[in-house]
């Protein structure tokens, strides 16, 4: 049997809190916490010598106990007869100086300035709360001007107007500094309505988000208990002080506008539901997470995704809990930032509960002890239902460290927004350069591995995972280069690798020239790759983006020449242009091109790239032995059946190679007479090696070679 009202209009009705009351009987009802939970608050800004009005008493002990630790200026309203009467009696003897009146909290009959506080515990939700809904009432009361009016309104509208008449009346009353402390849950639709009243009045507005120690009782409220506080000035203030503290004590983070600080009550509540929700159980398949900032700048400091293991799984029964803490430039691996990893990381780690814990660009971290302390009290609240408190909770992560991250460039494209370079040492020792753009900050644009300019790596490496190549110094000092045979991107060496079936490296196509329009630069590495490697290439990249080409050539080691040249403009336009100028120019047309539009099951390439008459054009622009090359990613099945489709209906012949650990899938496409597999996957290990050897005899450096596998990178490749 619910005990609280479910509609606004039983919220603003007497008759509804004289049933109320009368049901619940003696008990004291405190909503939202007892004394001992909101005392350290309502010390710190209530005297003892303070005249306080408690708006909305009910059968609270709260006002008896503020009463019995001095408080002796207390005078408690209620819109109840029968919970006055009742609290009238039960202090009579002991509590002879504390006064209980039956008055309306939107009439009050007090003299103005007559109060130098206002205590409210839960009045303000009862009265602002709104359901949807029409309540045509006739009201009479009195609003600003002091003139009676006749009313015929809505349920929201009441609400606003009830609230309106509750914070005038406290306003009223208030002495100036004095302060209006109100108990509530913060709904936005109560909230707002007070906070914008009294900003406007040029009063200084501060929330406190109280800590609470709960269970999983699936009765206790799943949204934090907030206490408002609003300084009456004698004169407003020219900007307005919003001001969030978490806890009593917690130090206070300004807002400069109301809307920045609903949107932390709002974070302070999402906390607590997934709060609660972890409490009370989860499952593997939950994708669980949140993003803790820091208390002084608002800046997203960690992100926390909390990882279960899938059930029926055999775990240890100390293995309870653990926090997983990626290292700093490792965030955008798969294994950290896809669901289908971090189920496989949680696996492997064994634990009942993972929470893997990444770190945010433009902070600072000390050491690994330093975030262990920082993060221990509040990833207990994320503990799994049932774990003894005393539980050792493990740190773990990938060798101990934090990991190292060095921004050495920012910028803004006119075209791709704010932008980052940075160095990061990944998991293998090595140093690795990327472009990120920040409307998209978990993926990584571009990345190049970088080597000592004085010296280079000596081992054959045939993929970065496998690398066991010895860690470069981190520091910024060393002389540093992009390894041009180092290609990050797996994708990138299938692509490479597609070229295996021009027919590359067979004696009678030594001096024969290839010819390759590649539609997306990038850092530049899979262009530059080819001019450095391939025999006898010529590459033309088409960028949309100059600050892009800016980039590359700056950071990413890109060398333009007569070999490699880049136009600037659109991918689609350029097309169309070469289409008009006849002739079959490339052996090879590369897309390699992302989709800005995030809305889409589609990130690569955008969806004007794979409509019929753009791959008819692609088709007419290859020579007889051409291929057209097509980094792929698409999460929607459906859609990808039909890019597959459409690709299918100009080149009768595609092989697909899916990359291990991503969506990406890379089509090479040609345009002759249909193949099965039987005709072509028996010679392409004779091509691979074909490839292999004229990338190694075309070294533009003698130290310096390509590391890639052609055989291995074409070995599971498939006829789609």
């Amino acid at each position: 049997m619910s005990l609280l009202p479910r509609t606004a209009e039983e919220f603003s009705s007497a008759e509804y809190w004289e049933r109320f009351f009368k049901k619940h009987g003696e008990k004291a009802f405190e909503w939202y916490g007892d004394y001992n939970k909101l005392c350290g608050v309502l010390h710190k800004y209530i005297k003892v010598q303070d005249k306080v009005l408690v708006v909305g008493c009910g059968s609270s002990e709260l006002s008896e106990q503020l009463y019995d630790v001095g408080y002796k200026h207390i005078t408690n309203i209620d819109i109840s007869e029968t919970v006055v009467t009742h609290m009238t009696q039960r202090n009579a003897e002991r509590r002879p100086g504390l006064a209980f009146h039956q008055v309306d909290a939107t009439q009050t009959p007090y003299e103005d300035a007559s109060y130098q506080a206002a205590l409210d515990k839960a009045t303000l939700d009862a009265v602002a709360s709104e359901e949807e809904g029409t309540l045509a009432r006739n009201m009479l009361t009195e609003v600003r001007n002091q003139v009676y009016i006749i009313f015929c309104i809505t349920s929201v509208h009441l609400c606003i107007l009830l609230t309106d008449l509750l914070c005038l009346q406290v306003g009223r009353v208030l002495k100036v500094g004095g302060r209006y402390v109100c108990v509530t849950l913060a709904q936005e639709s109560v909230i707002k309505l007070v906070v914008d009243h009294f900003v406007q009045l040029g009063w200084a507005v501060r929330l406190h988000c109280l800590q609470e120690e709960t269970g999983p009782d699936e009765d206790s409220f799943a949204l934090p208990v907030f206490v408002l506080v609003c300084t009456k000035f004698r004169q407003p203030m020219p900007m307005p002080i919003l001001e969030m503290c978490l806890g009593e004590d917690g130090a206070p983070v300004r807002h400069t506008q109301v809307s920045e600080l609903l949107s932390a009550v709002k974070e302070h509540q999402a906390y607590f539901v997934l709060r609660k929700r972890l409490r009370t159980g989860t499952d593997a398949s939950s994708n669980l997470s949140l993003t803790l900032c820091h208390a002084k700048t608002g800046l997203p400091r960690y992100t926390l995704t909390i990882q279960d293991s899938l059930p029926g799984a055999k775990v240890p029964r100390p293995n309870q809990f653990a926090i997983f803490i990626v290292p700093q430039g490792s965030e955008t691996a798969w294994l950290y930032s896809s669901t289908e990893g971090r189920r496989q990381l949680a696996a492997s780690a064994n634990f009942r509960r993972l929470v893997i814990v990444a770190m945010h660009r433009n902070q600072e971290y000390k050491d690994m002890e330093a975030v262990q302390s920082e993060l221990s009290p509040m990833v207990m609240d994320l503990a799994p239902p049932g774990m003894p408190a005393n539980h050792q909770v493990p740190f773990l992560s990938v060798g101990g460290d934090l990991g190292w991250r060095e921004e050495v460039s920012r910028g803004v494209s006119q075209l791709s927004g704010e932008f980052i370079v940075e160095n990061v040492k990944g998991e293998d020792g090595e140093l690795y350069r990327r472009l990120v753009f920040m409307s998209n900050a978990a993926l990584v644009q571009s990345e190049s591995r970088l080597v000592s300019s004085n010296t280079v790596s000596s081992q054959k490496k045939k993929n970065k995972k496998k690398s066991k190549a010895t860690a470069a110094p981190v520091t910024s000092s060393s002389p540093l280069s992009v390894d041009s045979g180092f290609l990050c991107c797996a994708h990138h060496e299938v692509m490479v690798a597609g070229l295996a079936l021009l027919g590359l490296g067979l004696p009678k196509n030594k001096d024969v020239p290839v010819s390759v329009l590649l539609v997306g630069l990038g850092g530049g590495g899979l262009p530059q790759f080819l001019r450095d490697f391939v025999p006898s290439v010529t590459v033309e990249v088409v960028e949309l983006d100059p600050d892009v080409l800016e980039v590359a050539k700056t950071w990413f080691g890109f060398q333009p020449d007569d070999r490699l040249t880049v136009t600037l403009g659109d991918g689609l336009e350029r097309i169309c242009a070469l289409e008009k100028e006849g002739g079959r120019l490339f052996d090879a047309i590369m897309f390699d091109v992302d989709n800005k539009d995030s809305t889409l099951g589609m990130s690569c390439p955008p969806a004007a790239f794979v409509e019929t008459p753009i791959l008819q054009k692609v088709s007419s622009l290859l020579t007889p032995r051409g291929l057209f090359i097509l980094n792929l990613a698409c999460r929607d099945s459906a859609l990808r059946k039909s890019v597959l489709e459409r690709v299918n209906g100009v080149f009768p012949t595609i092989l697909s190679q899916k990359i291990d650990e991503e969506i990406n899938e890379v089509l090479l496409c040609s345009c002759g007479d249909k193949e099965t597999s039987d005709s072509i996957l028996p010679s392409l290990n004779q091509a691979a090696q074909n490839l292999q050897s004229a990338l190694n005899s075309n070294r533009i450096e003698p130290n310096r070679r390509p590391h890639i596998d052609i055989a291995e990178l074409l070995k599971n490749l498939k006829v789609a």
